[in-house]
């Protein structure tokens, strides 16, 4: 009989632990399918960052290095300095990357790190209770934020991809989203080309994912499809922010 379906070979048996409608699952799934189709699974090594994706070791089956929080580029530099025939990603939040790891992201793009990151921006900090992350949307309610995000005392999201655009080093960022079988299909493509980009040794890539978090959200998991295309899509534009090397072949 044919198989037209199967788990992943860089995915261990263990049960995902995230909350329903959660769309953490879905970007593991197409890690572990680049990795599988690369052929790469037995010399890469993963970072799990702190947050909801703290357990990624449990469930990505290749080497995994637990780094304290934010730190997961500084981890992930020393690896991949010290191995560098290995592949090298990091599993990020937006409240692990964008708030108290923006520095170790911006200069391990600004030093042209050879390493992939993928980091799942869904607008809340979901492990801890859902307060306000660094990507909360101008007037929307979090624990923290329970009037809805106010610019003028708080100032306004990081929109990492656009920030990072402007830094020599990176070499590959694009915004992706899964919550649609076409985004799905955008976001695969997308993650596959950083992590080609790192076996052929091009640099830094980041691949952003817009994701969904409806426990924290007060929605159900249709609904939360529904808000993250209609309100963060419209705030975070999903495309190719950089491209270094298909920029130099169009001059």
């Amino acid at each position: 009989m044919a198989v037209v379906f199967e788990k992943p070979k860089a995915l261990t048996d263990a049960t995902l632990h995230y909350c329903p409608g959660c769309t953490h699952g879905i970007i593991h799934r197409l890690v572990a399918e680049v990795l599988d189709e690369l052929g790469v699974q037995g010399k890469t090594v993963g970072i799990a960052s702190v947050g909801c994706s703290v357990m990624s070791y449990d469930y990505f089956d290749v080497d995994m290095v637990q780094a304290a929080h934010g730190r997961a580029p500084a981890v992930a530099t020393g690896v991949k300095r010290a191995n560098p025939e290995n592949i090298v990603f990091t599993y990020q939040g937006d409240g692990d990357l964008a708030a108290i790891g923006t520095a170790e992201t911006v200069h391990s793009a600004a030093r042209g790190e050879n390493i992939t990151i993928i980091f799942v921006n869904n607008a809340i900090y979901g492990m801890t209770g859902g307060q306000m992350a660094p990507t909360t949307l101008p007037g929307q309610v979090t624990q923290t934020s329970p009037y809805g995000r106010d610019t003028n005392h708080v100032g306004f999201p990081l929109k990492v991809c656009e920030l990072l655009s402007n830094v020599d080093g990176a070499a590959y960022l694009e915004r992706v989203a899964v919550n649609n079988v076409k985004n799905v299909k955008a976001a695969k493509k997308a993650i596959k080309k950083a992590f080609t980009y790192q076996t052929e040794g091009k640099g830094f890539s980041l691949i952003e994912v817009l994701s969904t978090c409806p426990t924290n959200w007060g929605l159900t998991p249709p609904d939360a499809l529904k808000w993250l295309e209609e309100n963060m899509i419209p705030y975070y534009p999903l495309g190719v922010y950089k491209d270094k090397y298909a920029e130099e072949a169009e001059k």
